[in-house]
């Protein structure tokens, strides 16, 4: 089973710069997915992007920690066990090189699931390495996606 997700992406060189040995181009841009509220996207601060604008590291790593936890629930319905709660404080390492590229080389989750029965906080947390391999993001990673997982109950 196959299914197909399409993006847009606009961008105008309306900001150019022009200094001494290069020009500095604006990356600020807008992605458009039909159906949904326009993003506005730049480079992240270091890559002299705009830093109020989310930028493709941001995006990568929300798309990891969104996906991971709709696994995780999944899961967890599975297995039985309602969780009431769930947060996560995510970190990403990029690496950039002396030629300029750069590239993920970790993901550490940081998931922390509120549930109801005591007798399944063990299996609530050993389900994040199932929920890792459902996860439809981390599967398409050539990074580890690492979690140090809790669990508490409410």
């Amino acid at each position: 089973m196959k299914h197909l997700f399409k993006a847009a992406i606009n961008w105008t060189s309306n900001k150019e710069q022009e200094d001494s040995t290069k020009r500095v181009y604006n990356k600020s841009h807008q992605i458009k997915i039909e159906g949904k509220p326009v993003l506005d996207v730049s480079a992240a601060k270091a890559f002299k992007g705009d830093p109020e604008l989310y930028n493709p590291e941001d995006l990568l790593l929300s798309s990891l920690v969104s996906c991971h936890m709709m696994s995780y629930l999944y899961v967890c319905s599975q297995n039985e066990i309602e969780v009431l709660e769930y947060s996560d404080n995510a970190e990403a390492i990029l690496e950039v090189s002396p030629d300029g590229s750069g590239r993920f080389t970790e993901v550490r989750l940081n998931p922390k699931a509120k549930i109801l029965n005591p007798d399944k906080i063990d299996l609530a947390i050993q389900l994040h390495t199932k929920a890792n391999q459902l996860c439809f993001i981390a599967n398409s990673c050539n990074f580890p996606v690492l979690h140090n997982a809790s669990c508490e109950l409410i």
